[in-house]
C-alpha cells in the first residue's frame, strides 16, 4: 500500500484523534508519509476534511466536552482532554463552546435563550436565541417538543418564552430583550409565506470546525440554486467527505437559515431532511419558481 494513500492518511487521521493530547508536528507527519509537509496538508485536508490540527483541535474540544457533561472538574475535564493547562483552554474553547468551560459544565446556567413558537406555511416553527443570534429554528410538532429540543443541549440555561407567547406578557425588561427575536422570526415567516428575500440575521452556530465549514459554504447557495453533496464537499476542499458533508446537513440547528435543504443527491434525488422531504421539496419548489 503507498505510503501516502488514503487509507494511509484516514489510519493517520484516526490516530491524531485518539491521541489528541500528543503533539503532531506536521514535519513528522509528512515525513512518515513520504511527502513534503505543505503537500502533506493540502492532501490530508482535502481528503479528511479538516487539517492535522484542526483535527487535533476538534477531537480536543469533544473530550473536553464529553468530560464536563459527565460532571468532572472544570480543571481535570480541560487536562483529560488534552489541553496541556487551564490557560490554554479558555480563549480556544470558549469561543467553540459560546461560553466558559465552567459554564457549560453547569449547563449554561445564567445563559439566557429567548424562544417563541409562530405557525407557519410550512408548519409549527419554534426560534432562539441568545445575546450572539439565533442558535435554534426548527419546526417542530408543538410547544412541548420546542421546550424539549431547546433543554436538551443547556438544560440549566434560563429559556425565556417571548412576550407575545405568553398570556401574562412578561415584564418590560423581558419584552424589550426579546424584540429583536420577534422581528427574526417574522421576518423568516415572511420569508416562508411570500416574495421576501431571506432575511439577514445574526446566527450563533455550535458545532465542530468540519460543520461549521459546511454551514457557511450553504450560507452562500443562492436562492433558487442547489448544489448536490458532492460539490459541497469539494467547495470546502474535502472533496472525498460527501457522507460526512451529509452528516453536517443532519446537524444543522438552523432551518431555512442555513439552507441545508438545498443540498440534493448526486442523481438529483431528495436526500435526507431532518424537518422532512416534504417540506424540503415545498421549499425547493418554492425557491424554483421564485415564489
Amino acid at each position: 500500500m503507498p505510503a501516502a494513500s488514503p487509507e494511509v492518511l484516514i489510519e493517520l487521521a484516526r490516530r491524531i484523534a485518539a491521541r489528541a493530547d500528543e503533539a503532531w508536528p506536521l514535519a513528522d507527519l509528512a515525513a512518515e508519509v513520504g511527502l513534503s509537509p505543505s503537500a502533506f496538508q493540502r492532501r490530508f485536508t482535502r481528503l479528511v476534511g479538516l487539517s492535522p490540527k484542526a483535527l487535533q483541535d476538534a477531537a480536543r474540544l469533544g473530550r473536553l466536552k464529553a468530560a464536563l457533561k459527565s460532571g468532572s472538574r472544570v480543571t481535570d475535564a480541560i487536562l483529560e482532554a488534552g489541553f496541556g493547562s487551564p490557560s490554554r483552554v479558555y480563549g480556544e474553547a470558549q469561543r467553540a463552546l459560546g461560553m466558559t468551560p465552567s459554564a457549560y459544565r453547569e449547563g449554561a446556567p445564567g445563559e439566557c435563550i429567548y424562544w417563541a413558537l409562530r405557525e407557519t406555511r410550512l408548519g409549527p416553527l419554534a426560534m432562539a436565541a441568545t445575546a450572539r443570534g439565533v442558535c435554534f429554528a426548527q419546526f417542530v410538532d408543538g410547544e412541548a417538543a420546542a421546550s424539549a429540543q431547546l433543554s436538551c443541549e443547556f438544560p440549566k440555561a434560563q429559556r425565556l418564552r417571548s412576550p407575545a407567547d405568553r398570556r401574562d406578557g412578561g415584564d418590560a425588561a423581558t419584552a424589550g430583550a426579546v424584540a429583536a427575536l420577534d422581528a427574526w422570526i417574522a421576518a423568516l415567516d415572511a420569508h416562508l409565506g411570500s416574495l421576501r428575500p431571506l432575511p439577514a440575521i445574526p446566527l450563533d452556530l455550535r458545532g465542530t470546525a468540519f460543520q461549521q465549514r459546511v454551514w457557511r459554504f450553504l450560507q452562500g447557495i443562492p436562492l433558487g440554486e442547489t448544489r448536490s453533496y458532492a460539490e459541497v464537499a469539494a467547495g470546502i476542499g474535502a472533496a472525498r467527505a460527501s457522507r460526512a458533508v451529509g452528516s453536517a446537513c443532519g446537524a444543522n440547528p438552523v432551518a431555512v437559515l442555513v439552507p441545508c435543504h438545498r443540498v440534493l443527491r448526486g442523481d438529483g434525488g431528495l436526500g435526507g431532511y431532518r424537518w422532512g422531504q416534504e417540506r424540503k421539496a415545498a421549499l425547493l419548489a418554492a425557491e424554483a419558481a421564485g415564489r
